[in-house]
């Protein structure tokens, strides 16, 4: 009932910036939060950021100070400023939403490359 879809990603030197944006469409009803995660080659996927909808944010560890998560004016999409990229940033990431009761919903996710 809902898609997601990733944009944003790319290559970008270590120390640059991207900026991911995540759309989503369908049945969203009511959103309880929306957060992006990120898979590297060969490891699991990780957490990277969520905010709620009452726009309380988390972030990992290693992104905080760094990256920003937004919603959108709509509510239907989130942002992800990424600041002071590493190699280590190096991964697909992917967007989600929760929503009560169907659950959490992926998108197909956005290729981001760092290179040093």
């Amino acid at each position: 009932q809902v898609q997601l879809v990733e944009s944003g990603g790319g290559l970008v030197q270590a120390g640059g910036s991207l900026r991911l944006s995540c759309a989503a469409s369908g049945r969203l009803f009511s959103i309880l939060l929306m957060a992006w995660y990120r898979q590297a080659p060969g490891k699991q996927r990780e957490l990277v950021a969520r905010i709620t909808n009452d726009d309380r944010t988390n972030y990992a560890d290693s992104v905080k100070g760094r990256f920003t998560i937004s919603r959108g004016n709509a509510k239907n999409t989130v942002d992800l400023q990424m600041n002071s990229l590493r190699p280590e940033d190096t991964a697909v990431y992917y967007c989600s939403v929760t929503i009560p009761p169907f659950g959490t919903t992926w998108g197909q996710g956005t290729q981001v490359t760092v290179s040093s």
